[in-house]
């Protein structure tokens, strides 16, 4: 119950200063440092280290052997203070590796709330993770990429640095994805590429189907209109009555340091 106090094994190691919210449950021969604060209800499993100036959210599970809040794996790096922060109700799996931001990268790592992730799935410095996101066994998230909501990336795949992956996308698995991937966007293949829409995506979140019509639409023009893809996306913000449409125009609008996946 959230008035509990925590249930620490005697084996755990904490440090002073490590705040343990009431309700949580900590295992056998895990290690919290001094600048985590765990809210109430998270679980830490057996051998699980948690370290650097981490923030878990509530009714978060971290499971064995994974390593949460460790320094940046970036030569720039320098021992300056920054940070991670996982929100509420994630599930971070065995052997997962979720590293704190760099000073040159905005100094934080953020991870949404609901998210899943999997055995052995790296995430990266400074890397912006939303909302429900899904990454499977083995992804590997490099430093400073942006993952929108909803966004599902298959087992063993790989996020280049600085990509931004737009809201309710889905990548495939064994996919190495160096471009930037538009909201619903379903991406596969060895190179990552931009094959379509995730329909069973959208479906899945009850999307009414008009509004998947004008976005298979919307795309339509992106692939196939007149003049760079830059000029296709401000006619589509500009006339498009749609909300989910008007959004993927405006993703290709933002700046970004990386190309696009071009719609095929």
């Amino acid at each position: 119950m959230p008035g509990d106090g925590p249930q620490i094994h005697p084996t755990a190691v904490i440090a002073p200063g490590a705040q343990i919210g009431a309700g949580c449950r900590i295992g056998p021969f895990s290690v919290i440092g001094a600048e985590v604060t765990l809210a109430e209800g998270v679980e830490v499993r057996s051998h699980a280290v948690l370290t650097g100036w981490t923030e878990i959210g509530p009714g978060t599970v971290i499971f064995p052997f994974a390593t949460v809040g460790e320094a940046p794996q970036d030569l720039k790096y320098r021992g300056e203070r920054t940070r991670l922060i996982v929100g509420a109700r994630c599930r971070i799996r065995e052997g997962a590796t979720l590293n704190t931001g760099t000073e040159g990268g905005g100094g934080v790592t953020r991870i949404g709330d609901d998210c899943l992730i999997m055995t052995g799935a790296h995430v990266g410095h400074d890397a912006q993770v939303g909302d429900r996101v899904i990454l499977a066994n083995q992804v590997a998230l490099a430093g400073h990429v942006v993952i929108g909501d909803d966004v599902i990336i298959g087992g063993m795949s790989g996020i280049h640095q600085f990509v931004r992956v737009g809201r309710g996308a889905m990548i495939g698995a064994v996919t190495m994805v160096a471009h930037d991937v538009l909201p619903f966007g379903l991406v596969q293949g060895p190179r990552g590429a931009l094959e379509g829409l995730n329909l069973v995506g959208l479906r899945r979140r009850g999307v009414p189907r008009p509004e998947i019509a004008a976005l298979r639409a919307a795309y339509a023009a992106l692939a196939s209109g007149a003049g760079p893809l830059a000029d296709r996306a401000r006619r589509l913000s500009e006339t498009a009555d749609s909300d989910l449409v008007r959004e993927m125009a405006g993703f290709i609008l933002q700046a970004s340091d990386r190309q696009f996946l071009p719609p095929q």
